[in-house]
């Protein structure tokens, strides 16, 4: 099992070790004992899944706020997405900025998508299948977002993001600069 850290710290892409042969193949999705290693401790709580069948289906960014706040550990079992983590802790060097990778079944990776960052995607197949275990039950009282095309944000999404796609909430959410200070770099959860 490898992990990839990225520039902003907090984000972490799991890659598993698959062993294959003539019968397919077999891979170690997650290890405490690692994980911890390169993401902190986990205690995840609950596991969600959900169906996108059109490509270019956009769902966030969301997050949730304190004291429900979640880290989410992503991966894609059918189709492909492009999986993307925003900065929105206050007095972090990296504030507003992002990262993405591209999440596939083949390739069995996840994104670690900690407390502090606003997570989103866009489905790159037809019928995306998406799976994520989260820290922290979900409460609709702590539920938030921040706008998908935040020109603040400036995520470069695929050329198949279709905005026809957002959902009620999605299309109204508020811009990076408009939201309350949520997190903070260095506050203790």
């Amino acid at each position: 099992m490898n992990f990839r850290l990225f520039d902003i710290s907090g984000p972490v892409e799991v890659v598993p070790r698959k062993l294959g042969d003539e019968r397919g193949y077999f891979t170690e999705l997650f290890r405490e004992d690692r994980f911890a290693e390169y993401a902190g401790g986990s205690d995840f709580v609950q596991e969600n899944q959900s169906l996108s069948s059109k490509v270019g289906t956009i769902r966030g960014l969301h997050f949730q706020s304190e004291p429900m706040a979640q880290g989410k550990l992503v991966r894609c079992v059918a189709g492909a997405i492009f999986d993307v983590a925003v900065d929105i802790r206050h007095g972090s060097p990296t504030f507003g900025k992002w990262i993405a990778v591209e999440l596939t079944p083949d390739a069995c990776n996840q994104l670690w998508v900690p407390p502090g960052f606003a997570h989103g995607f866009c489905t790159l197949k037809p019928d995306t299948v998406v799976c994520y275990k989260v820290t922290s039950y979900y409460s609709a009282e702590c539920d938030k977002g921040t706008r998908w095309d935040d020109p603040a944000i400036g995520i470069v999404w695929p050329d198949v993001a279709d905005d026809s796609t957002l959902s009620g909430k999605d299309a109204i959410q508020p811009l990076l600069a408009d939201l309350p200070e949520y997190f903070r770099m260095g506050a203790d959860r």
